[in-house]
């Protein structure tokens, strides 16, 4: 009876282990991004979009990000940045991804998605959070115009700072339309250890 108790105990030990390792395989990787108007965290879903989240990282762990700004705000629909500085020079990038915008991911309030060119598999670092739902931006078809633009994560922290942005007075310069009027720099991005 005594073995057969400490039998069963050992099996449930062994499968609680194996549980929680799964469940630690599972956690989304998060980062911060900290910006002139306050911190941003945002959970990403590789399992959804394992390329864009990889490009995405790339840049984060080269630091590429660091020191660039947020160069078109639009409120009610998006702010969106990563690839200019603040003197509105582009940086250069590596090469376009695939777009994976047929992943089933929307592009509600709140989630980041890849910025990209009319050319459907043409996005490369720039990227915006939505601050509202923005059902056409989804992917509707496989035309160049319906294909959509591919959601990769969402903000679990720091809403209060994307409407922040969002509201900000906004200006033409360099040719660019819905320019902040003051610079929103992207001081950082990194990757949070603490899943």
């Amino acid at each position: 009876m005594l073995k057969k108790l400490f039998l069963i105990i050992s099996i449930m030990g062994v499968l609680i282990a194996f549980a929680t390792t799964i469940q630690a395989d599972k956690s989304n990787p998060k980062v911060i991004m900290k910006t002139s108007m306050g911190d941003v965290t945002i959970e990403l879903y590789p399992d959804k979009a394992p390329i864009t989240v990889k490009n995405f990282l790339s840049y984060v762990d080269e630091k590429f990000y660091d020191g660039t700004i947020f160069h078109r705000v639009i409120n009610g629909f998006m702010i969106q940045g990563g690839g200019l500085t603040a003197d509105f020079k582009s940086k250069p990038v590596k090469p376009a991804i695939k777009n994976e915008a047929t992943n089933k991911l929307k592009n509600k309030r709140g989630t980041i998605a890849m910025a990209r060119m009319p050319a459907k598999d043409s996005a490369t670092c720039q990227f915006f959070i939505n601050h509202v739902d923005n059902p056409g931006l989804d992917h509707r078809d496989n035309t160049p115009e319906g294909y959509g633009y591919a959601v990769f994560g969402k903000v679990v922290k720091g809403m209060d700072v994307v409407d922040a942005i969002a509201n900000v007075k906004i200006m033409t310069r360099s040719g660019r339309a819905n320019v902040p009027r003051e610079t929103i720099t992207i001081i950082s991005i990194q990757r949070v250890e603490d899943n």
